[in-house]
């Protein structure tokens, strides 16, 4: 069960509002009496939204099937290294049918090599 939010409040200030989704961790008494002591609003996705985040979610299961799932990585280091050469792949060389066969960045950058620059 996720603590109560007080630690992070001490390390990054308050927020004005609080989102999450409505699982018990975040609609726990515990959890939401802090956030209204401290005056912060508090959001809630709407119960089973998984329009919320499902395209993350199609993110992450795309890097598991297509890269995690078909290595052993020999250390933590390894995987990262492998897995942010996966994600710069996935957004400048894969074709994605939902993009008519464009990659993210032809789809949505208009100057993608600054993304690249950025990233590194």
């Amino acid at each position: 069960m996720t603590a109560p939010p007080t630690e992070a409040l001490s390390k990054y200030g308050k927020p004005e509002i609080f989102n999450s989704d409505q699982g018990s961790q975040f609609t726990s008494r515990d959890f939401t009496d802090v956030l209204k002591r401290e005056e912060i609003k508090i959001s809630m996705d709407g119960k089973g939204a998984w329009r919320d985040n499902v395209f993350i979610e199609r993110f992450w299961r795309t890097i598991k099937y297509e890269e995690v799932y078909l290595k052993a990585y020999a250390s933590v280091p390894e995987a990262r290294k492998s897995i942010k050469q996966y994600i710069t792949f996935y957004n400048q060389k894969r074709p994605h049918s939902s993009l008519e066969r464009n990659t993210p960045d032809q789809a949505y950058c208009t100057h993608p090599q600054h993304i690249t620059q950025a990233a590194a």
